[in-house]
């Protein structure tokens, strides 16, 4: 992999967060319970630390930091 598609995808990924997000936040806070929302959320930041994982990968290979970084993306 190289470090353009670790950032191609973790745009991609934030684009899905954002999205999801406010789909949830307009359209599915109407029709689900407290309990649902909450689950929903969950799910979300645990999108958005990916998200961040994965940007953060993208940068350590782009600047060659430390070659486990490069591993750990593979």
């Amino acid at each position: 992999m190289t470090s353009r598609f670790m950032l191609i995808v973790a745009a991609i990924s934030g684009f899905i967060y954002v999205a999801l997000g406010a789909f949830g936040a307009h359209v599915l806070s109407k029709t689900l319970g407290v309990v649902e929302m909450g689950w929903i959320q969950t799910g979300l930041q645990y999108q958005a630390f990916h998200t961040l994982a994965i940007f953060g990968l993208a940068v350590a290979m782009q600047r060659r930091i430390s070659i486990w970084f490069y591993w750990s993306s593979v």
